[in-house]
């Protein structure tokens, strides 16, 4: 009896159905080119914040300016009695506002500013008889006697001008250098002394 072959015909060729491609994981395709609106400030917000302009004073606007404000301070605080540790704390944060907001070019300034501030504001505070030469050594015996608020606002003033000249300095040399890297034209990779084959033998 003959046996029914299992070969398949070679005209036929058996039809393999075609593979399903994998489907995109999650967090690709088209999907994941969609972004979602930050809660945050936009780009052009922090763009225009960091426009605004820092205050900056010359050295004549913040001496008035801080000669000014402690001659207030002095008259309120005569007002209330006069107190050497309330006109002295606010003589600290009258010579700090000055060293920072006075600008690059008058940092010297500052910390000459900062005693004559100081000297200024006290005649209020300054006692004595009705003459000029008795109110000149009220004022004078009310510096001596406050003498240590004086050296520590102007300490104050002249260590955060010093900080902001050492900032300065370094920040300019970082600008010199990018300059001059930017400058200097790209030279061509020089060639090797000897040719790969002698390079060859050398490592065996």
């Amino acid at each position: 009896m003959e046996q029914p072959s299992t070969r398949t015909p070679q005209g036929k060729a058996r039809r393999v159905p075609p593979v399903p491609r994998p489907a995109a994981p999650v967090g690709q395709g088209r999907a994941a080119t969609v972004r979602r609106p930050r809660s945050g400030p936009s780009t052009q917000q922090l763009r225009a914040l960091g426009r605004l302009p820092a205050p900056r004073l010359t050295g004549l606007g913040s001496g008035v300016l801080t000669t000014a404000w402690m001659l207030g301070i002095g008259w309120l605080d005569s007002l209330a009695g006069g107190s050497s540790a309330f006109y002295g704390l606010f003589f600290l944060l009258a010579g700090t506002v000055c060293a920072l907001w006075v600008r690059p070019a008058d940092l010297v300034t500052a910390p000459v500013t900062a005693p004559i501030a100081f000297a200024v504001g006290a005649v209020p505070l300054a006692g004595g008889g009705d003459g000029a030469g008795a109110k000149v050594m009220g004022l004078v015996t009310l510096l001596s006697l406050n003498a240590g608020w004086l050296y520590a606002g102007t300490l104050l003033t002249a260590l955060i001008t010093l900080v902001r000249r050492i900032v300065l300095i370094r920040r300019r040399r970082r600008a010199r250098l990018r300059r001059s890297q930017r400058q200097q034209p790209s030279r061509p990779p020089r060639s090797p002394r000897c040719s790969p084959a002698q390079q060859a033998r050398s490592r065996r």
